[in-house]
């Protein structure tokens, strides 16, 4: 039992400011303070144990305290813990681009390190306009993205997403970028379905290419999975259209892979899922299995060159981070890459998604206010809605998902929705047991609140 001295809710309310959340929620649901994790298991001060179904914000790959990853860094630590990253360079971070280098999409060769997702996006977006600007076409400036995209929460990153929760306050203090409307697969427009379709949406992106390539630096997307717009997946065939498009309209292609990255979406990269090769990529979260942050922005010899110059020249790319390779981030990611190379994970991976897609199908594919399950790798989400005909949403003002998410808690499982949208983003060794219990402990969560009739 915890004692009066360890009042850990209260001191933790007292001065901590967390983040994606309104603190007065926090008077009816005060944080779970967390002791220890296991897996997908944690185990609060209380002795509570929760299923993370969510990885922990997606970065969880391989499970909590995973001991190949936990004995690679004890290693580290005691060789290395951080050095500059200005001139200097260390074992970790050679091996890992070197091991990096063999998973990439081909053609990607430069990798350049920073501290978390955002400042990947900002150096890619800062790479683009400055490798425009250093051969001959500084009249591209401006960026291209996805409508209901995320790209992170620096005023850049923000700049190239269009969720409104995160960006609509700080609209004067952004950059002025286009936004092509994205596909919508479960509410189509054009009745078309998204496992074969030709995706006629596209005329969006063709329409704002016609009109702005000659002012775009750069057109950034989460390929095929739009994750904070509600794990919204669209097909591969929309993501090679996009990538001729660029190549057409002299426009650079980023793929923000942070969330998509190492294995989300049932190959390494989505990307190599459509067979395409970026000019620049970013990649964080599950590079290091969630256990420090790290993050690479990786581009071409081709960009590469445009900055290599004598130093009077003024070409260099002058963009760093305290943080930049760190040791023990790098040792991190070398231990998810090892697991990679020795445990059979994706094919244990693929047998369980089909395995989780066929179970919550037939849990909940008959619930009328499920109005769609789609997933992509493990990834499944199921949205609510209020009618499954018309595919009306539930008003917001209601928090169904929020308040599954609290009866969630008390069963044991963390289901943090996007707004009405509950799903799995689980450790990719997840077991089939354990995602029993997550259907099992989800069917149950949102039947209280949505109780069939």
């Amino acid at each position: 039992m915890m004692k009066m001295d360890e009042r850990w809710e209260e001191r933790d309310l007292a001065h901590i400011w967390h983040p994606c959340s309104q603190m007065k929620d926090y008077e009816t649901l005060p944080p779970m303070v967390i002791d220890h994790a296991k897996g997908v298991w944690l185990y609060d001060v209380h002795g509570n144990k929760y299923l993370d179904i969510v990885g922990s914000w997606w970065c969880n790959l391989l499970g909590h305290c995973n001991p190949t990853i936990n004995d690679f860094v004890k290693k580290q630590i005691d060789k290395l813990e951080h050095v500059i990253f200005a001139n200097f360079s260390h074992e970790s971070a050679i091996r890992l681009t070197e091991e990096l280098l063999q998973i990439v999409p081909p053609g990607l060769t430069k990798f350049h390190y920073n501290d978390n997702g955002s400042a990947a996006v900002e150096c890619a977006l800062k790479i683009s306009f400055q490798y425009m600007y250093q051969t001959g076409r500084s009249e591209k400036k401006r960026f291209m993205c996805l409508t209901e995209s995320y790209h992170g929460e620096t005023i850049g990153a923000l700049s190239v997403g269009s969720m409104d929760l995160f960006a609509k306050m700080y609209q004067p203090m952004m950059m002025d970028n286009i936004h092509v409307e994205a596909p919508d697969c479960y509410r189509c427009p054009y009745g078309c379905n998204r496992d074969t379709c030709d995706c006629p949406c596209f005329e969006h992106a063709e329409k704002c290419f016609a009109e702005h390539a000659h002012e775009t630096a750069a057109m950034i997307v989460e390929p095929l999975l739009q994750g904070c717009a509600g794990m919204r997946i669209y097909p591969t065939k929309y993501l090679q259209k996009l990538r001729k498009l660029c190549d057409e309209y002299d426009v650079l292609l980023i793929a923000d892979e942070i969330a998509t990255g190492f294995g989300r979406t049932g190959e390494m990269f989505a990307c190599g899922k459509a067979g395409i090769t970026p000019d620049i990529m970013c990649i964080s979260k599950g590079l290091t299995g969630g256990y420090l942050p790290m993050s690479v922005m990786v581009t071409t010899d081709k960009i590469y060159d445009a900055f290599y110059a004598d130093y009077n020249e003024h070409k260099a790319f002058m963009h760093s981070h305290t943080y930049a390779g760190n040791p023990l981030g790098c040792a991190t990611a070398l231990a998810v890459q090892h697991i990679f190379r020795t445990q059979p994970i994706f094919s244990n991976m693929t047998v369980n998604a089909k395995w989780l897609t066929s179970r919550l199908n037939s849990a909940l594919g008959d619930h009328p206010n499920v109005g769609e399950i789609r997933h992509i790798g493990l990834i499944h989400a199921i949205e609510l809605v209020a009618d499954k005909a018309n595919k009306t949403p539930f008003d917001s003002k209601k928090r169904l998902g929020y308040e599954i998410y609290k009866y969630g808690l008390k069963r044991g499982i963390v289901l943090r929705p996007l707004g009405d949208i509950i799903y799995f983003n689980p450790a990719l060794n997840i077991t089939q047991l354990e995602l029993e219990e997550a259907v099992k402990l989800t069917v149950e969560s949102i039947e209280a609140i949505l109780p069939r009739k």
